[in-house]
């Protein structure tokens, strides 16, 4: 009967270590992102976290989730499939400011042509984050690349405003990121580290 009491026992330790064991995770700077997601029925892998700077003060940091791994900005461009950017409030922002993220760094990352055909759907984006009004610390952003409905933005896992289409439009947010003319070169470099690992 102790036998048994013992296994039953050494089963409930070993049961309880299991169930409360943390999911895998990367962090960096105390900032943790699952190191996989399930999106868009496609089982996504970390590929680099950074961080936002304005001035001295950390706004967001950030995580890109793709389908496979790159370390070069074109192979980023590259990787089709679904595709999420996190993004985890730092600081209170208004939503303007992430429109205005937008407007300067898509055109800056693309050439004259690829802005003009993009235009339409920047406004359409815009109306998405301005509908937002405040974006508040603690706050998680996601814009995912669903394929076959495209750009999905998300306050708190609740959508706001339609899907974009188009595999051009979400290159072109990524290009943000990840483009010769990033919003944040520290930011770019944290987005393309974990690909080399």
């Amino acid at each position: 009967m102790n036998t048994m009491k013992f296994l039953l026992h050494t089963f409930l330790i070993a049961w309880t270590l299991l169930v409360s064991a943390p999911v895998s995770a990367a962090e960096v700077d105390g900032y943790r992102f699952d190191d996989h997601v399930r999106m868009a029925d496609s089982d996504l892998v970390l590929n680099g976290i950074g961080f936002r700077a304005v001035l001295m003060f950390k706004a967001y940091a950030a995580a890109l989730y793709m389908t496979e791994k790159a370390d070069k900005p074109e192979g980023v461009l590259a990787v089709r499939g679904a595709k999420r950017i996190q993004i985890k409030m730092l600081l209170d922002v208004d939503a303007k400011e992430f429109s205005k993220a937008v407007n300067v760094g898509i055109p800056r990352n693309s050439t004259e042509a690829e802005g003009a055909a993009l235009k339409d759907r920047i406004e359409q984006l815009d109306r998405s984050i301005d509908s937002v009004g405040k974006i508040h610390k603690g706050d998680v952003v996601t814009l995912d690349f669903v394929p076959g409905k495209g750009l999905v933005f998300s306050l708190n896992g609740a959508v706001k405003g339609q899907a974009i289409p188009g595999a051009d439009f979400y290159a072109g947010l990524l290009r943000i990121f990840v483009g010769d003319k990033p919003v944040d070169q520290k930011l770019k470099a944290g987005l393309l580290t974990l690909a080399t690992q």
